[in-house]
């Protein structure tokens, strides 16, 4: 199954890039929901949960979500789900923003988001 992956993680796009569509964007977590959003509208269907993993949406600043590539028609669960991801982050971010993290606690946010991803994949292929 041909794939996409729509992410903000440097490490992401470091590491897979030559392997799969790796598309990342300089937007916040919120942003890159938004633009996984988009895509289902088009046609495009989850492949991983956008809210995958432990660590809260508004402990870190990184996001990887894999889609489909091919486009079908609307599929309301994956639209369903992103909307709810989507309302979930903006209700902990409401709560609590973001924190600025340092520059080492943001790359163990990335290898987390790495880790994350390289689990999914190696289910999906």
């Amino acid at each position: 199954m041909d794939k996409i992956i729509i992410t903000n993680n440097p490490l992401i796009h470091e590491k897979f890039a030559s392997l799969y569509n790796v598309e990342l964007h300089n937007k916040n977590y919120i942003e890159i929901l938004e633009i996984v959003r988009d895509r289902i509208h088009m046609g495009h269907e989850l492949l991983s949960h956008p809210l995958a993993g432990s660590v809260k949406p508004n402990e870190t600043p990184y996001r990887t979500i894999i889609i489909s590539r091919e486009k079908k028609q609307l599929d309301l669960n994956s639209l369903n789900i992103i909307e709810s991801a989507i309302a979930t982050t903006r209700k902990f971010l409401s709560n609590r923003p973001t924190p600025n993290w340092n520059d080492t606690a943001l790359h163990d946010f990335q290898v987390v988001d790495l880790s994350l991803i390289e689990n999914v994949l190696s289910s999906i292929v």
